[in-house]
């Protein structure tokens, strides 16, 4: 059983130097004390925002400005890109026919970063 993630969740990348916030619109008109966030709210820049600077040598910017730096890692600013959706997510909860988000799910960046669920947002809702 997990936690209901709703807008305001905080998000954690592997690559990322900074926390993130979950922005989730309420088109989906479900609230769990916030709009409930689905697998399919995995958009960058709208659902979720950058995560500070990047470290991520797969990412072209990072890789180019480690270069010019003569191989010293040098972060650059971070826009994720999240080809595709949040899992696993709810097996049984359906939000307009999409799986709920759950504290548990998680979302690979093309860039190799692991971008986690630290905090659900809300902790009195949970989903199987």
């Amino acid at each position: 059983m997990g936690i209901q993630v709703v807008s305001g969740a905080m998000l954690q990348c592997s690559f990322g130097l900074a926390p993130s916030t979950l922005s989730v619109l309420p088109a989906n008109m479900v609230n769990a004390t916030a709009p409930a966030a689905t697998i399919m709210d995995n958009i960058p820049g709208m659902n979720v925002p950058p995560f500070g600077m990047c470290q991520s040598m797969a990412n072209p910017t990072v890789a180019a400005a480690t270069a010019a730096a003569l191989g010293v890692l040098t972060p650059m600013p971070c826009m994720p890109v999240l080809p595709a959706p949040w899992t696993p997510g709810s097996p049984t909860v359906l939000i307009k026919g999409k799986p709920a988000l759950t504290d548990k799910s998680m979302c690979t960046c093309a860039y190799g970063g692991m971008i986690k669920i630290n905090v659900p947002g809300q902790t009195k809702m949970q989903v199987k």
